[in-house]
Order: structure tokens, then sequence, then C-alpha cells
């Protein structure tokens, strides 16, 4: 395998020490994917270095003149702490004319807005929840096509940030304030799309022209009350204490007949084509226990961390996680052609 010099793109509070020693798990949770990809390519032999980003794109094209990188291996998910900027990132990448990985600013410009996705999947007839956007400034108007329960989320930001329990509500009194706790805490618009009683399945893809279909992982709440959400909220995503008091799991989806992976696959790929993803991407649906499966929203460039689903899916498939990131960087190099 070729060796590569391979700068990575991160938070300035992101990149990681040269040792775990002397830290708490709390700690090492906040960095945990830096870390890991950080690690893992310079064990693969590659010269790595990390450059946090966050007010100005100086920093990346001073380090692409001084090291003369093979590939930028982007781990960035904002810039001026937005999450829609990150696409300006990869597009000055692209005038620089240097590879990176993961997706291009078309496909996070398509994927990032959830109503956008819908609307673009719906068209192309991919069962999608039927949803609300609610701008800033604006009255709380439920159109009578949108029927409870609906859950209340950010329309752009992504990584379950502002998702609750509250955020499924089950009146006009509870959709106005959840919009407005949206608005005045998220700071950005709000999507209130219909409550999916269901299995939250995620799907990993790799690949830019030619794709490939991860198993099908699925986020299972074993210890929720009856008659509390099934979501993925802040805290089931990122709480690890939380997790274990909750009995909250994920690991392979069990129990799908043949004929229904076969359409996620198919259907999972029709998505990532029709959004114009690249380099690799999570799908998240709900799955009804009538066999109805509903798109959710697209994360490119997820979370790719050695314990996180996106890799433990790749695992299960028989990519351990070394490979898995060189699949990625050289995904990333072939866009020098």
């Amino acid at each position: 395998m070729k060796k590569h010099r391979i700068l990575v793109l991160m938070h300035p509070e992101m990149v990681p020490p040269e040792t775990l020693r002397g830290f708490t798990q709390d700690e090492m949770n906040l960095w945990k994917t830096e870390y890991d990809v950080v690690t893992t390519l310079k064990n693969l032999g590659h010269e790595v270095v990390p450059v946090g980003v966050q007010d100005e794109l100086l920093p990346v094209g001073q380090a692409v003149r001084d090291l003369e990188p093979h590939v930028v291996f982007n781990l960035l998910e904002e810039f001026h702490g937005k999450a829609t900027y990150d696409q300006h990132v990869v597009s000055y990448l692209e005038l620089l004319r240097m590879p990176y990985t993961g997706c291009n600013p078309r496909g996070l410009v398509l994927a990032r807005g959830k109503a956008l996705s819908k609307k673009l999947l719906a068209y192309h007839r991919i069962r999608v929840p039927a949803f609300g956007v609610y701008p800033i400034g604006r009255k709380v108007r439920r159109s009578t096509r949108l029927a409870f329960p609906l859950i209340v989320k950010s329309l752009i930001e992504h990584a379950s940030l502002g998702i609750a329990r509250a955020s499924v509500v089950d009146s006009d009194d509870k959709l106005a304030e959840r919009v407005a706790f949206v608005h005045e805490h998220i700071g950005t618009d709000a999507i209130a799309e219909q409550y999916i009683e269901g299995r939250e399945l995620y799907v990993g893809v790799l690949g830019n022209e030619r794709l490939q279909v991860l198993p099908t992982w699925e986020l299972t709440f074993e210890g929720i009350p009856d008659d509390a959400p099934r979501i993925a909220t802040a805290k089931v995503k990122h709480d690890p204490a939380y997790q274990a008091r909750r009995g909250i799991f994920q690991g392979p989806a069990e129990n799908i007949p043949a004929a229904l992976e076969m359409h996620i696959t198919r259907v999972c790929k029709r998505i990532y084509r029709i959004l114009e993803l690249s380099g690799y991407a999570r799908i998240d649906f709900r799955l009804t226990e009538a066999g109805e499966l509903y798109f959710l929203e697209a994360n490119p460039n997820p979370e790719i961390a050695q314990s996180e689903e996106f890799a433990s899916a790749a695992d299960y498939a028989g990519i351990e996680y070394p490979e898995l990131l060189q699949k990625i960087v050289n995904l990333g190099m072939r866009r020098r052609h």
C-alpha cells in the first residue's frame, strides 16, 4: 500500500492528544473520532497532520501549501459555528484542486436541508413523513395534512441537536412551544414531521459512482418506558451512561426479510444518487410494523469513530477499521481524476 501525506481537518478543540494517558472517558468522548482517525492513519504508515479550522480558511490554504498533501481527510461538521457552512470549506478545497474525503458540496447542501431532501425524494416516489417548515419570525400554523403526533427538529442541524422527549408533540400548543424552543435555543428554522412509530434503522453507504451498502443497523430501546417515544435524542446518541441505564443498544438489524433487505439496499443507492452524495454517508429510516420504510434523513460525512454504528456495520461486513479508513482515503484520492 502506497503511503500518503494526509491533512486532517477538524475543529480546533477536537485536535487529539498523542496519548490517551491521563484523560477521563468523558474527555475522550469529545475527540474520539479525531483520535481514532489520526491514530489509525498513522498506524497504516501515512504521514498525518491534524489542523484545527474554525473561523478562517487561511490555515487550510497554508497547510496545503506547506505540506503538499496527497489528500485532505475532512472531519469538519461546521465553520464559523454554523453547520451549513461546512460545504464552503469543501468548495474551497475544490478550488484548490485538492482531493478530499467525504461528501462534495452539492451533496452537503441537498442532504443538510431536511425539507429539501424530503421534497426531492418524494418527487422520486420514496416514502417520506408528511412535514411542515416553520421559519423564524413566522406564526406557527399547522397544515390540516399534518396529523399528530409530530416530531419537531431543527431544519438544518444534525447529531440530534435539540431533540428530546419533548420534541414529540400532540397538540397545537405544544407544537408552537417546541417550534419556539428551536428558534430561540438552536437559532434555526424548525421542521415538524409526522412521527413514525417503528424501528430506527441506519444504513451506511460507501462510494462515489460504484456504491457499497453496509448491513442494516438498528438502534434498539430496551429500557425505555412503554409510553415514551423511541427517538434518537441527544442523550440517546451521545451519553454512554444514559445508554447503559436505559438499555439502548446499536447492532445488526434482526428479523429483516431478505426481500426487504434487497429493497433497503436499492432505496439507499437511489437516495445516495438523487442527493448527489459521495465518499460515504449514513441514511436513516423508520420501519413500521406493516413493513413500510420511511426515509428520515441522510447524513453525509457521518460519525466514523471506531465504536459508532458506521464503523461497526462495516466491521460486521468484514471491513476492519483500518481498511475502512483506507477505503475512504482511496475514494477521496480518486477525485483527482
